[in-house]
C-alpha cells in the first residue's frame, strides 16, 4: 500500500524548493504545511499573516492528519509528498507516523539562524524545529524505523547525488526533471507564500551552495542551543559516495 511521504523541516532549509522537485516527479502530488494553521492556534506563535492563515486553514490538526492518510488511501495512483515543519507537531498524537514515509531535512543552524530571525526576530530553539527532529527520528529508528536524513548543504552541493539515494530510499524513481523548474509561484503554495517564499519563487533549480560567513554576535547563545541537536541529526544525513562523480 502506498504510504505518503511526509517531509519534516526546519524553516529556512530550502524545503520548498525540495517540494518544488517533488512536484516535478511524475505521480506525485505536494501539499505545502498543513499543520501550519493548527500550529499557529495551539503555540500561539506571532508569525507573519498569522490572522489570514487561521481563517484560511483547517485547524484542527487531528482532522488533518486524518484527511490526508484518507486521501493517501483513497488514491493509491499517486504519493502525497507533505511539506510540513517538524515544529509544528504540537499536542498532536503522532502514532500515524507509522503509516507514512519519514524524511528530515536539515540546516546548520549557523546558516540558517540569521535567516529565521529576519521573520521570527525572537526565535527560541523550539522554533527552529531542531530538538524536535531528534526527538522524532531517535523514536522511529528506536522503532526499527529509521528515517532518512538530507542537509541542505549536502543536498545543494550535490542535489541529483542526494536525491538519487533518497529516491532509492522511498522506491521512487529519480528522473532528471527534478532538478529543475519554472520560476513563479505554484498553485501548491501555502497562503504565507509572499512572506516567505520570494527567493524560491525566483529559482530554477537547486541554487548552488555559499557558505555564510557572517554570524551576528547576539544570535550566539541560539546557536549554542542549536548546535548539539543539528550534530546528532547530521551524524546521519545522506552523503552520496557517487557525489564527486556528478
Amino acid at each position: 500500500m502506498t504510504k505518503p511521504i511526509c517531509l519534516w523541516s526546519g524553516p529556512r532549509n530550502v524545503s520548498t524548493a525540495l517540494m518544488y522537485s517533488f512536484r516535478e516527479l511524475p505521480g506525485v502530488r505536494v501539499i505545502d504545511e498543513p499543520l501550519y494553521g493548527h500550529y499557529l492556534r495551539v503555540s500561539g506563535a506571532d508569525h507573519p499573516g498569522r490572522q489570514e492563515i487561521l481563517a484560511a486553514m483547517n485547524c484542527d490538526g487531528s482532522d488533518v492528519i486524518r484527511n490526508l492518510l484518507l486521501q493517501q488511501a483513497e488514491d493509491q495512483s499517486q504519493v502525497l509528498f507533505i511539506k510540513h515543519m517538524a515544529h509544528h507537531l504540537r499536542d498532536l498524537n503522532l502514532d500515524f507516523l507509522h503509516s507514512t514515509n519519514n524524511i528530515f531535512l536539515i540546516r546548520d543552524p549557523l546558516e540558517m539562524l540569521p535567516s529565521l530571525t529576519i521573520q521570527v526576530p525572537q526565535a527560541t530553539l523550539s522554533d527552529t524545529g531542531l530538538q524536535r527532529q531528534w526527538e522524532i527520528f531517535d523514536s522511529l529508528a528506536e522503532s526499527g524505523r529509521r528515517p532518512a536524513i538530507l542537509d541542505s548543504r549536502e543536498l545543494l552541493m550535490h542535489p541529483e547525488a542526494v536525491l538519487r539515494e533518497l529516491c532509492a530510499y522511498l522506491q521512487l524513481e529519480f528522473t532528471t526533471g527534478m532538478l529543475t523548474w519554472e520560476s513563479g509561484a505554484r498553485a501548491e503554495d501555502g497562503i504565507w507564500a509572499p512572506h516567505w517564499y520570494h527567493a524560491v519563487h525566483e529559482s530554477t533549480g537547486f541554487a548552488p551552495y555559499t557558505a555564510k560567513t557572517d554570524f551576528p554576535d547576539h544570535l550566539q547563545s541560539l546557536l549554542d542551543d542549536c548546535n548539539p541537536w543539528y550534530e546528532k541529526l547530521y551524524q546521519y544525513a545522506l552523503r552520496p559516495a557517487a557525489a564527486g562523480d556528478e
